[in-house]
């Protein structure tokens, strides 16, 4: 007898006709049955799933390698191909999950595009999740990534370490882009060359009485799910304005030292304005800034490529 599927996470009527088809379709024979993890008591036990469904299998690559850091790892994604000239670029990257979800090896398939698409090296990191580590754990696992290319990428991948990139979806956005001014805030600054923003969680004092309230009906990652993430990772409320944990309160002298950015965001997401108000805000100050609506998306949009 086959077990009746219950919807867990329907989408709302009011976002339907906004939606893509595709992803319609996609949500209704998939993710409407999953049990949305804020709704579980917490067991880490949660974390066993993917993030995101949906995504595409992994390109094939040269090498692939692990290196430890002080208190986590790295994963190493080398494509095939000649070593360019002065060394390989490097990308490092941040997975999403709301600093609760996710490890090195659940967004793998974006680390190998990047690497062949972009004929880089990437560095996936896999910082420490809260609740059990909660800020600013996974800054300071994103700073040590950066200064152990800085160290030993020369050495160990023959990376060119005058030409690092950031880059990450969601919480790994938020942990990019307050590495860029992590890199921007060193004496002598470490010159980052760009930042790749998917989707990023910029603001940690946003609400739905304020900028989710657009798209507080939006599916999959809804208010009670970012409050959830964000409680678990920032349980002190103090903590919340600090800029290492919400880059939009960055000093400005720090803002206009910050690389090139490419901020991707998804119109039916509740990080949507977070996201738009942070482009806009480099920009005045002079970075260069190219900010992208994808029409019809919902935010998990980046991992969801398979089909």
């Amino acid at each position: 007898m086959t077990k009746e599927l219950i919807p867990q996470q329907p989408l709302h009527p009011s976002v339907v006709a906004r939606l893509d088809p595709e992803y319609i379709e996609f949500h209704n024979a998939t993710l409407q049955y999953i049990v949305p993890p804020h709704t579980l008591a917490w067991d880490p036990a949660i974390r066993n799933g993917p993030v995101v469904p949906g995504g595409s299998p992994p390109l094939d690559v040269a090498k692939t390698q692990d290196f430890d850091l002080k208190y986590t790892k790295i994963r190493t994604f080398t494509p095939h191909g000649t070593v360019p000239e002065g060394g390989w670029p490097v990308f490092i990257f941040f997975h999403g999950g709301g600093w609760t979800l996710g490890d090195i090896a659940s967004e793998t398939s974006f680390s190998t595009h990047m690497a062949v698409g972009a004929h880089c090296v990437v560095v996936s990191v896999d910082y420490r999740l809260a609740p059990e580590n909660p800020y600013p754990a996974a800054v300071e696992d994103a700073v040590d990534a950066l200064d152990w290319v800085m160290q030993n990428g020369a050495n160990s991948l023959g990376l060119n370490t005058s030409r690092i990139a950031v880059g990450g979806s969601s919480s790994g956005g938020n942990l990019a882009a307050i590495l860029a001014l992590k890199a921007a805030e060193r004496n002598p600054p470490i010159p980052l060359v760009f930042q790749l923003l998917v989707v990023p969680v910029i603001d940690n004092t946003a609400s739905d009485n304020n900028l989710w309230a657009e798209n507080q009906n939006a599916p999959w990652l809804s208010p009670d799910r970012m409050s959830w993430f964000r409680n678990n990772y920032l349980p002190h409320i103090e903590d919340r304005t600090k800029w290492d944990a919400s880059p939009i309160f960055a000093p400005t002298e720090l803002l206009t030292k910050v690389p090139s950015a490419w901020i991707g965001v998804a119109a039916l997401d509740i990080l949507k304005e977070e996201g738009i108000l942070y482009g806009k805000k480099l920009k005045e100050l002079g970075v260069k800034v190219e900010t992208v609506t994808y029409e019809g998306a919902p935010h998990p949009i980046m991992a969801m490529d398979g089909k």
